[in-house]
């Protein structure tokens, strides 16, 4: 069995949390109360899924994923989110091919279902939200998955190429820069870049920035009574999954290991991937896994 710190986070980090950003402290209580929690042993995937690995599955398998089957993919404009008939998974942005430009990026515009057909096919799964913590914080908590202190050099964000960003206001403004420049085109990075600076202690990459990631867990309240956002709330009632890890657009505070977003399970978009995980077998380390 692995036991440790699997969710939440300290109190003195929440309220340095809320006097460095510009939300209220209601936003950010659902990471709490922290608590102990034992788990099974388990593996985890060092990287999330590739292009290239997706391009396997969809060779093998003819697999055709929600946003190929609705019409389009979701970025985000100059000022707000925007749809584009021309983008899914292997043209994560129009005039980029996944597979050819970008191998070894991690796959992107995937919901749940899509994350679930691939692990199945793999013989993995999607981790949970607690497995998926303690695989980038290890026993005992730390805000980032190389320890306490951030590090814009450790990962693949927002404050990575802008540099330091304090609030939406500066993060819009180098966004729409950023646009003006590049569209929409995705700021990922080679999985495995930032190794081993930015690696969890168990040598898991990529645990912040890069692609936020889709865990099995559906968004649900650590302690009852907890009172919290009421837009988070409303997530939690109608059964959202939880996404982590943050991705190559958000500012620092979405990077954290305990930061939680909530998405609907069908929802996909240019930010979001995922990892697989396994149950622990005895005597067997198949290759990309670590233990944790």
């Amino acid at each position: 069995m692995c036991s440790g710190l699997g969710t939440a986070v300290p109190l003195a980090h929440l309220r340095e949390v809320i006097h460095q950003q510009q939300y209220g402290r209601e936003w950010f209580d659902d990471e709490a109360p922290q608590h102990i929690r034992e788990i099974p042993a388990f593996r985890i995937d060092r990287t999330p899924v590739t292009n290239i690995d997706f391009h396997a599955f969809v060779t093998a398998t003819g697999y055709r994923t929600g946003a190929e089957a609705r019409g389009f993919g979701l970025m985000y404009g100059a000022t707000y989110w925007q749809t584009d008939p021309r983008v899914c998974w292997h043209t994560p942005a129009p005039g980029i091919d996944a597979v050819t430009d970008r191998p070894e990026h991690p796959v992107l515009h995937v919901n749940v279902s899509d994350a679930e057909a691939y692990a199945r096919w793999a013989g993995k799964r999607l981790p949970t939200e607690i497995e998926w913590e303690y695989a980038a914080h290890g026993p005992a908590w730390a805000p980032y998955p190389w320890g306490a202190d951030w590090n814009a050099d450790a990962l693949a964000c927002a404050e990575h190429w802008a540099g330091t960003l304090h609030n939406l206001d500066e993060w819009s403004t180098w966004w729409r820069a950023r646009y003006s420049h590049q569209g929409p085109n995705p700021g990922t990075t080679p999985v495995g870049a930032f190794s081993p600076i930015g690696d969890s202690p168990y040598g898991v990459a990529d645990m912040a920035g890069n692609v936020a990631e889709w865990t099995a867990s559906e968004y649900t309240p650590y302690a009852c009574g907890t009172q919290i956002d009421p837009a988070l709330s409303a997530a939690m009632l109608l059964r959202y999954r939880v996404v982590r890890g943050g991705g190559w657009k958000h500012m620092r505070w979405q990077t954290r290991t305990t930061e939680r977003i909530a998405c609907v399970s069908n929802y996909s978009s240019f930010e979001i991937g995922f990892r697989c995980a396994a149950d622990d077998r005895p005597n067997t380390t198949p290759e990309g896994y670590q233990c944790a």
